[in-house]
């Protein structure tokens, strides 16, 4: 996680591959990925049932819009409860250790992934299974906060020099690959079942698919974090948790400026995976099957794009790479009302060129200005800057999207796109200048 050729990887220490513990590149990247696929499938189910059970399930007093937007303030509160997760599970390490912390997080969040699944619906609860469900989200949130490896970092700092990139690029294949399955997992029972089978006990199964997926996840990852080459590689890298009080009073503006840099790439993550499916769902313009369908061809896509900007990254450096595409996005942007209030073939070129767009961009977005921070800051910097680029950029994307648009046209999605892409380049700028020492 760099800036320009990578300096965020510069600063790793020099010593001889056999002075370190012995660590193989590619065995953290089967972690990682293994990691964050769980984590991001926990999300896009989530996510995806935003839009095709919880209006009716949870909110069905409300029109179908209302219900909607209702699904995606409460999809929003597992971004805001991250940071917090954060906080806490850094605390619990410092306390015991890296494993309980691991354990207990993720248990945390398959716990809460199965309550959503078990949860009886608004004609059942009343108004107390919409605070039951909100409570669910907020846990999973607060587990996904602490569920933060170090692996990621561990592997940017035993990435051979010249391919930093594209080993940074391997945890980032971790969302189109989550968002595929929890996809097709979706098409498969919206296919299969007729609509009241499908929302009284169908949309569960995701959810305990989630479930299944954490505990193999758990294991996978606990097998790496425990033993005594990884515990003495993560202690050599200085990859240890502070109190995020000390980080945010010492470090708090290289939180935000890494925050910001990655902003265009959030900010598009939902606008191509949540927000088309809310869109085409209301306006009754395809069938859901179809859009579901594109947008497992688009996660291919962006599965490809994420492969491609490791590649291109470590020819241009990371900062140009991110700069770039913030700019074509900033294109694509402009071009959102004519794709999106199109034909069936312009909203479903819409979600393909965005897959592509996004797969480059998020592939290298993650922690770009990481060089910024002391050496004993990066464990709890990294987990934090992640932290906070999705709450600026993507908790509150949906909402704001499908609620501008409906009330006063899709432009106001290209609005919100542009808005991210200036505070990524300017972020980038900043970070340019704290960097040279330019005025």
């Amino acid at each position: 996680m760099s800036s320009t050729h990578q300096p965020a990887l510069t600063d790793a220490p020099q010593e001889p591959a056999a002075d370190r513990a012995n660590v193989a590149p590619g065995e953290i990247a089967v972690g990682v990925v293994v990691g964050r696929t769980s984590e991001y499938f926990d999300f896009f189910v989530y996510g995806i049932a935003s839009v095709l059970v919880f209006p009716s399930v949870f909110f069905p007093f409300a029109d179908r819009l209302e219900g909607t937007l209702y699904a995606f303030v409460v999809f929003s509160f597992a971004f805001i409860a991250r940071p917090f997760g954060t906080a806490l599970f850094m605390t619990i390490q410092r306390r015991w250790d890296r494993s309980v912390k691991l354990t207990t997080s993720l248990f945390l969040l398959g716990t809460a992934t199965a309550g959503i699944a078990f949860l009886p619906g608004y004609e059942t609860l009343g108004g107390f299974s919409i605070l039951l469900l909100a409570l669910f989200r907020i846990l999973q949130g607060i587990a996904l906060g602490g569920s933060w490896d170090g692996l990621p970092s561990l592997l940017a700092l035993n990435a051979p020099r010249e391919r930093r990139s594209w080993y940074a690029m391997l945890g980032q294949l971790g969302a189109p690959i989550g968002f595929l399955v929890a996809s097709a997992l979706f098409l498969f029972l919206f296919s299969s079942l007729d609509s009241s089978d499908f929302l009284g006990w169908g949309w569960r199964y995701p959810f305990f698919v989630a479930f299944a997926i954490n505990v193999v996840a758990l294991f996978a990852r606990l097998r790496l974090v425990v033993t005594h080459e990884y515990t003495e590689a993560l202690e050599e890298g200085e990859l240890e948790p502070l109190g995020t009080r000390e980080m945010l009073r010492k470090q708090g503006y290289n939180i935000f400026i890494g925050s910001f840099a990655a902003l265009a790439s959030y900010a598009l993550f939902h606008m191509v995976t949540i927000f088309p499916l809310s869109w085409i769902n209301l306006g009754d313009t395809q069938a859901i099957g179809d859009v579901l369908a594109v947008q497992i061809a688009g996660a291919i896509l962006g599965m490809a794009g994420t492969v491609f900007s490791g590649w291109i990254a470590d020819r241009i450096g990371k900062r140009t790479t991110v700069a770039t595409l913030a700019v074509l996005i900033g294109v694509f942007s402009l071009f959102t009302p004519m794709l999106m209030d199109g034909s069936a073939l312009q909203q479903d070129l819409f979600i393909l060129i965005g897959f592509a767009l996004l797969g480059v961009s998020y592939g290298q977005a993650s922690g770009t200005v990481t060089a910024n921070f002391e050496r004993r800051f990066r464990y709890t910097g990294a987990a934090l800057t992640s932290d906070f680029a999705w709450l600026f950029g993507a908790a509150f994307a949906p909402l704001v999207a499908l609620g501008l648009s409906a009330k006063f046209g899709l432009a106001y999605v290209s609005v919100y796109l542009l808005s991210g892409v200036i505070c990524t380049l300017l972020a980038l700028r900043i970070n340019r200048r704290l960097e040279t020492g330019e005025p």
